[in-house]
């Protein structure tokens, strides 16, 4: 699938040596925090990407992407996360193993026995990356990389959620 259309007010795009998230804030160079390829602050519209990924153009798209989906889900209607939330229930229910990428990876294997039923925040959380790297793995133009390792069924799924979503707005509202 092509890269859809973006709508939407501007978005800063700053690059960082080597950042490391650390309560909520993102540091450069060593020290206390956990590295991070990028970040994405929604209410100051500002996306922050490691310096490092202009040497790696398709990880470079591939993380980009994924921060500019972050802007996206944000402003999913209520019928539009009901819908992505019953896939992902659903895969979940299948038992589905691997993701499309290490930040779902990450959030999925965090995920409690009662977190799904409650909507806790890490369920949420889930929800979230897994959409992100969902649209970093269909619009990036990358057909393979060591992250991408849900089935072929769920990703056949999550590739007709989003043709429908695309076609529904014609443009992503970031």
């Amino acid at each position: 699938m092509r890269v859809p259309d973006f709508s939407g007010a501007p978005l800063a795009i700053e690059y960082m040596d080597d950042p490391r998230a650390w309560r909520g804030k993102l540091r450069c160079g060593p020290g206390p925090g956990a590295p991070v390829h990028a970040g994405s602050f929604i209410r100051q519209r500002r996306i922050v990407l490691d310096t490092a990924l202009l040497r790696r153009p398709r990880e470079h798209r591939r993380i980009l992407v994924h921060e500019l989906f972050h802007f996206a889900w944000v402003r999913l209607g209520p019928a539009e996360r009901e819908s992505w939330t019953a896939l992902l229930t659903r895969e979940a229910k299948a038992h589905a193993r691997g993701e499309l990428g290490w930040s779902a990876e990450l959030a999925k294997s965090r995920i409690g026995p009662s977190d799904r039923a409650s909507n806790h925040r890490r369920w949420r959380r889930y929800l979230s990356e897994a959409f992100c790297d969902t649209a970093a793995w269909l619009f990036a133009g990358i057909t393979r990389h060591s992250e991408f390792t849900l089935a072929r069924r769920h990703r056949q799924d999550r590739r007709a959620w989003f043709k429908d979503f695309v076609k529904t707005h014609g443009s992503i509202p970031l």
